[in-house]
């Protein structure tokens, strides 16, 4: 376990988490919002998990966690830390199932993961990139503190997205 809040507890991803993450994934909200990230077998959500978050909290010791409802569990999600080598800083990442939409569980997940980066980790500054069409998540991002400041490409060959700062 890695948090808990009133309604949520964060953990580690594992695969036997592969399932869920195959499920999250392939999500029409997910690919249009975040992108497709081409896990279409329970075997390959194993490898999107050793390779993605099992491989970031070996690296830098956090990563995206599992997003659960603590009574009863229940799997809703996914948020946590990135740190990609194209952004200067830490980005903070989210999704959940779009059942779970609506209920407050992304700003709750989301600023306990924001209190975790600065009191655990001691960040000063944390980042957050969403499509500029994302109205959602962009109000969320405002609603916690988030400013804009400027268009950014993850990689040469993607669309521009907007990235959004934290100072703490």
């Amino acid at each position: 376990m890695i948090l808990e809040t009133e309604r949520l507890q964060l953990r580690r991803l594992s695969v036997d988490d592969a399932e869920f993450i195959l499920r999250l994934l392939n999500e029409p909200s997910f690919i249009q919002n975040i992108g497709d990230r081409g896990v279409r077998t329970v075997d390959d959500a194993r490898g999107y998990i050793v390779k993605g978050p099992i491989t970031s909290y070996e690296k830098f010791g956090f990563g995206l966690w599992m997003v659960e409802t603590r009574s009863p569990i229940a799997q809703i999600g996914i948020c946590g830390l990135l740190k990609r080598d194209v952004l200067d800083d830490v980005d903070i990442g989210y999704a959940l199932l779009p059942e779970f939409w609506s209920q407050g569980y992304a700003l709750e997940s989301a600023s306990a993961v924001i209190s975790y980066a600065t009191e655990k980790l001691g960040l000063k500054r944390v980042l957050a990139v969403t499509n500029s069409d994302n109205q959602s998540s962009i109000h969320l991002l405002e609603k916690m503190g988030f400013k804009y400041e400027r268009m950014v490409r993850l990689s040469a060959d993607s669309a521009e997205i907007k990235l959004f700062v934290t100072e703490i």
